[in-house]
């Protein structure tokens, strides 16, 4: 009897220590399903999100050079109308990310830096310049860098780059579902997104 009843209890060990290494194997699978999963929804959002807009400019050109001391200013001058496509871009598969299976945590470790870039068309109208202060390369290079600088500071002032943001921010909150979703924990950096609209307060 006591043979039999040593070996029902063996028996039972046996069976649960089995269950429970099947238990543990199935935990590390569906871990590991998970982050692939996360890894192929980041790949998927790695891509260039770009928000365009058009600005058009007209400038007046004017420059008068000294000659002979006081006793003559030569001068030239033109008007420049100029056409500017604008565009803001992330470049997400530049993300830099770490899975950590053992916390069930997603951290974004950074994010890069808004890609700002000016394609602006160049008119030259009413061009006027006295013989001794011809146009040369440098005033329409110092044509060029001033409608940067302009541009640059209508951007800022303008919605594209909140609008820019906010598509960003729309992208990330794809993390924050599929992580939710899966029980995972989302974070930036030492920032813990615990609802979508928290990404609206992260400065990125």
């Amino acid at each position: 009897m006591r043979k039999i009843l040593f070996g029902v209890i063996i028996t039972l060990i046996i069976l649960f220590a089995f269950k429970y290494c099947g238990d543990q194997k199935e935990d590390k699978i569906i871990l590991k399903e998970n982050s692939a999963l996360i890894q192929k929804q980041i790949k998927n959002v790695g891509k260039l999100i770009v928000t365009e807009s058009h600005f058009s400019e007209v400038f007046s050109y004017q420059n008068s050079k000294a000659i002979f001391g006081d006793l003559f200013e030569a001068e030239k001058k033109a008007l420049v109308v100029v056409n500017a496509d604008v565009t803001i871009a992330y470049d997400l598969s530049l993300i830099e990310y770490n899975i950590d299976e053992a916390t069930k945590t997603l951290q974004i470790l950074s994010i890069p830096k808004e890609e700002i870039k000016i394609s602006p068309d160049f008119e030259y109208y009413d061009i006027q310049a006295d013989f001794l202060n011809q146009f040369e390369a440098k005033d329409y290079n110092d044509i060029k860098d001033t409608v940067r600088q302009s541009l640059m500071k209508k951007i800022e002032a303008s919605e594209l780059k909140s609008n820019a943001k906010n598509r960003l921010i729309s992208e990330l909150a794809k993390f924050y579902i599929l992580t939710n979703s899966l029980g995972w924990t989302l974070e930036y950096n030492t920032t813990s997104i615990t609802e979508i609209e928290t990404l609206q307060t992260i400065k990125f």
